[in-house]
Order: structure tokens, then sequence, then C-alpha cells
């Protein structure tokens, strides 16, 4: 009888994980699903479709490749846009299904490697990663080479890649990533770094001389490339002193709270009471990560990913006193905060199992909430430019569209939407230009047609 009621209780028991781990791989489904139907609905419910004027730059120069027409950023984006404008879509059409595989890719990476595979579900299920897969902008293509890395680096540590198949395979991710984005030069130097730091392990001389074939291909690239098309390149960006310290603590703060928030990662920008909470739960979140990953020893791979992740952050703030680049927020700071973000939630999921994903799930359902509320209709503007740029015989022909300032947003936010249709727009400064019939103007535009615009964005 004893041996029955053993066998018995045994079979119930792997019933029971079984059920277990049945309900948490639906959970994983859904939310895979959850994820994708908000990152569709985060660019269709925009006025612009999730667009900004950098993005404007990058449908360009998709669209005019192989003449290059900048140089303010890497070609790896631009070019991924006009593979899939092989295939008969637009850049605009392009560039969301790109953010779309993006996400998928780091999902099926994670699952067939079964590296970090329910934190990057958890992860990527964050309403600002969705913001960043809905958006035009090359952070959504750097993110699955950057998991690519880490996973790269952590084969290296833990002994399962060696000698010149780990140098290969580790400089060519490296190098790989600069050509996306070029903050990946601070990936570079924390790679160099971390090799220094662990130079007695076996790994350590593989890690520097990594960085340092990929620092002799920056070099390449910038006397190859960028001084061939631009000489004047680095004596635009380079200026010291461009802001005061008081001024970069603050933007610090400000975006590092909101980067680290799992619900809001856009504060208000007119200020009020919004804010402090905003800035406060992001902070709370952020003294919880440290705690964690104090009071959890952190291993090896884990310090690895912590390290990156929290060097590219410390780079990031030290490069703005002397290069133009925009304010610390949650966009820039997506390839070095998801390395933190997945070690956070391998902690978080040690204490609370399950129910961590609750908090990705809350996320998703904030940031639904806040995109229906503030929903306009790209897809209803995207016919009505259509019809305006046709009409103009303007919808296949190089364009200027002209604005006083860069602080004028809203009329920005037109030149946006049209580079959705006509990707061959240049914003210009100079009032002469309005003049010819190629460039357009805010009034121009606005007189003959009504844009149906977001309520709080």
């Amino acid at each position: 009888m004893g041996a029955v009621r053993a066998r018995s209780s045994n079979s119930a028991f792997k019933i029971s994980i079984m059920r277990r781990r049945l309900l948490e791989n639906q959970i994983r489904v859904f939310l895979v699903f959850a994820t994708l139907t908000a990152t569709a609905l985060r660019f269709l419910l925009n006025e612009k479709g999730r667009t900004n004027p950098d993005s404007i730059r990058f449908m360009r120069s998709a669209n005019v490749f192989p003449v290059i027409d900048n140089t303010v950023t890497p070609l790896g984006y631009p070019l991924s846009l006009k593979f899939f404008t092989l295939f008969g879509f637009d850049e605009f059409w392009a560039s969301k299904i790109l953010g779309i595989m993006a996400y998928l890719v780091l999902v099926w990476f994670a699952w067939k490697k079964k590296f970090y595979f329910k934190e990057i579900i958890l992860t990527g299920g964050l309403f600002s990663f969705v913001s960043i897969f809905s958006y035009t902008m090359s952070e959504a293509l750097i993110l699955p080479f950057v998991f690519v890395f880490l996973f790269v680096g952590r084969q290296i540590i833990i002994d399962q890649l060696k000698g010149l198949r780990a140098f290969v395979l580790l400089s060519l991710a490296l190098i790989i990533l600069y050509n996306i984005r070029y903050p990946a030069l601070f990936l570079i130097g924390g790679v160099l770094l971390f090799g220094l730091i662990n130079f007695r392990k076996h790994y350590g001389k593989i890690f520097i001389t990594s960085a340092f074939t990929a620092l002799v291909y920056v070099v390449l690239y910038k006397f190859l490339f960028i001084d061939y098309f631009n000489e004047k390149y680095i004596d635009t960006f380079l200026e010291i002193g461009l802001h005061p310290t008081s001024q970069l603590l603050t933007e610090l703060f400000q975006g590092l709270t909101t980067t680290f928030n799992p619900f809001v990662h856009i504060a208000d920008p007119g200020g009020g009471l919004i804010n402090y909470a905003i800035y406060g739960i992001g902070l709370f979140n952020i003294l919880l990560i440290v705690y964690l990953f104090v009071q959890q020893k952190l291993s090896e791979t884990e310090f690895f990913l912590v390290f990156m992740g929290v060097f590219g952050i410390l780079c990031s703030f030290f490069i703005q006193y002397f290069y133009s680049v925009n304010a610390i927020d949650y966009r820039l700071m997506a390839p070095f905060s998801l390395p933190i973000w997945l070690v956070y939630f391998k902690k978080m999921y040690r204490i609370l199992g399950k129910f961590t994903y609750g908090l990705t799930i809350l996320s998703l359902l904030t940031g639904l909430i806040f995109t229906w509320l503030s929903r306009g209709n790209y897809l209803e503007n995207r016919k009505v430019i259509t019809t305006f740029l046709r009409a103009e015989k303007l919808d296949k022909v190089p364009l200027k569209f002209y604005v006083e300032s860069e602080e004028e947003l809203d009329k920005f936010k037109i030149a946006e939407l049209i580079s959705t249709v006509n990707p061959r727009v240049n914003i210009t400064f100079k009032p002469a230009d309005t003049l010819r019939k190629n460039t357009l103007t805010a009034y121009r535009v606005l007189r003959k047609i009504k844009i149906d615009k977001n309520q709080f964005q």
C-alpha cells in the first residue's frame, strides 16, 4: 500500500509540474501576441506613424541609396529598409516590418539558444520597448544584435567558444553593432575594459583583441567613409562644453528614471505632479535593481551583462560634454538598459515566480490605455497626405519642408508625416526656399487638408 501511495503521490506531483509549465507557456504565448498587437497599435494609432525628424533622414537615405546623402548615422538601418523595399514595401512600412521582426528574432533566438528566454519576453513586452519596436528608428534593429553580442560574450566566458572562432565572432558582433549605431563604440570600450579587468582569466585576451580589432575598424571607417563623404563631420558635431553639469545631471536622473520605469517611459513635458509619480516609480525600481544585484550575487555572465549596460550608460552621459546628442532617454538607453532588464527579471523571477509576468502585463495594459487615450489615425492621415501630394504632383519628386527653427515641433510633425509617403524630404531653414514649387510649408499643407492629431503626444 505504501508503495502504491508513493507512486500515486509522485504521479500527482509530475502532473502538477506539467500543469504549471503549461500555464507558464500559455502566459508566454499570450505576452508575445499581446506585444505584437501593442506594437502595431502603437504606430497605427499615432498621427504620424511613430516617426521623428531622424526618421526622415533614415527613410530618405534608404530611398536615394546608392547615393550617400549623410554620414550622421551608419548605413545599417537605411540599408535594412532598402532591403525590404525590394519586396514591394515603401520605406515607412519597411521600418514597421523591421521593428516587428526585430522583436520576433529576439524571442526566437532566446528560445533557440535557451538564453534568457522568459526574461526577453518579460523585457520585450514592457511598453518602453514596444515603443521602440514601433518606431522608425535604428534602436529597433540594434536590439537583436545586442542580444546576440551578449550571448557570444557569455559563451566565451563559460568557455563554450574558444580561440580563433571566439575572436572572430566577438569582433564581428562589435563591428555589426557599430554599423547600426555609433554608440556601439561604448560597447566596444566596455568589452576592452572588461577584458582588461579579467586579463588573467581564460577569456581576457579574447575580449581585448576583439575590442582592438573593432577599434581599428572604427578608425578605418572614419577615414575611408565618413571623411570621404563629409570631411567636416567631426568639426560640426564636436564641441567642448555644450551643456553645464547641472543640466546634464538633471537630464540623467530624468532619463534613467523613465528608462527604468516599467509602466511610463515619457514624462509630461509640461511638468506637474504626474512627473513626480513617474520619476518616483522609476527611482524606486532603480533602487530595487541595485538591491537585488547586491543581495543576490551576480554570476560571471550576469556581471558581464550588467557591466556592459552600466558602462554604456556612463559613456552616454559623459559624451554629452563634447558631442551634440539628444538628452538621455529610454530610446537612446535601450541597447544598454536591455541587459540590465534581463538580469533584473531573472532575479525577480527567483522571488516572485510566474507572478513576475504580471509586471509586463500591467506595463502593456498601461501602454494600451495611453495609446488609446492619445490616439490619432495614421492610416487616415496617410490617405489625406497622399491625396494632397498627388494633387500637387509632389509625391515622387525631391521635396523641401520649411521651418523657422528646430523648436517648431508641430511643423516638424507635418514633415514627418509627408516623409512616410514621399521619403525624399529635406528640412530647410532658408526662407528663400519657400519661393520654390517643391518647397512645402505648414501653412501650404494645412490650408488644404486637415490632419487628425494625437491628443497627448
